[in-house]
């Protein structure tokens, strides 16, 4: 009788890291959407607390014009136009925050995650709103330089010794708004980088 000899062999090293490689990647993919919402939830807190801020920013004082003379004057927002673009550009993002995190959401639900055109047009948006808000921080705190220090060349006076709390308030929403900036530009780099790798992947 002729012995019979089997011989077990055991799957190739790659083809058993296959499944965890998979799964690995699998994983990196879900949590792309995440960081991404979580991005944009932040990027709505700040910018709404920002216009909150700047809405209340709004102060009366007593102005002394002449020994036997004193007018009722008041700092607002509205009566400086670089104020109104940055709370107009606020606005804007504030509204687009809370339309890509419902994108974002939706794309959680998905098994593929968000989807490259999607990612695309989320860079393309991310960097306009990047330049739209970057310019109105950098008006809105040109303005408040001005009021803190004043202008000796042009005679403008310190505003910010009369309206203490006006300034104090806006100069705390344009802070907001620069952390909306920094955010926004998270966002295009993340964005960037996905897209970089869903193109990149084929």
């Amino acid at each position: 009788m002729g012995s019979h000899v089997s011989v077990t062999t055991s799957p190739p090293p790659a083809a058993a890291e296959q499944p965890e490689k998979q799964s690995l990647s699998q994983y990196k993919n879900n949590s792309h959407p995440v960081v991404d919402l979580a991005l944009r939830v932040f990027l709505f807190i700040t910018s709404l607390v920002a216009i909150i801020v700047m809405l209340i920013s709004k102060q009366t004082k007593l102005i002394q014009v002449t020994p036997n003379h004193a007018v009722l004057l008041t700092g607002k927002f509205s009566y400086i136009p670089s104020f109104i673009y940055l709370i107009t550009a606020l606005s804007v993002v504030c509204l687009y925050s809370i339309v890509t995190g419902a994108l974002s959401v939706l794309a959680l639900m998905k098994p593929g995650g968000i989807s490259t055109k999607l990612q695309f047009h989320f860079v393309m948006f991310d960097a306009l709103l990047l330049g739209i808000m970057a310019s109105a921080t950098g008006a809105a705190s040109g303005v408040s330089y001005t009021g803190i220090k004043g202008n000796s060349h042009t005679g403008w006076n310190k505003m910010c010794t009369t309206y203490d709390s006006f300034c104090f308030r806006a100069a705390a929403s344009i802070l907001l708004s620069l952390i909306s900036s920094i955010t926004i530009l998270l966002l295009v780099l993340f964005s960037t980088h996905m897209l970089y790798k869903k193109t990149t992947r084929r």
